[in-house]
């Protein structure tokens, strides 16, 4: 697998984990109280965390060839 292919996929893991992170905060906001809605918000902050990480390196990281 050629460095662009691979950071394809890594990059649309990061977007997953970004969209992961948007479904289960508006799922910890709106249907969960209490003790559920703290841990599914943690762990959609941890998401968000690291897609963010990953989008960043990829982005930063420059063009393949």
């Amino acid at each position: 697998m050629s460095e662009s292919m691979l950071n394809m996929w890594i990059s649309i893991g990061g977007m997953v984990f970004l969209i992961l992170s948007i479904g289960l905060i508006a799922f910890s906001r709106y249907k969960l109280k209490g003790v559920f809605a703290i841990i599914v918000s943690i762990l959609a902050y941890i998401c968000l965390f690291i897609g963010g990480i990953t989008v960043l390196y990829i982005v930063f990281r420059g063009p393949t060839i």
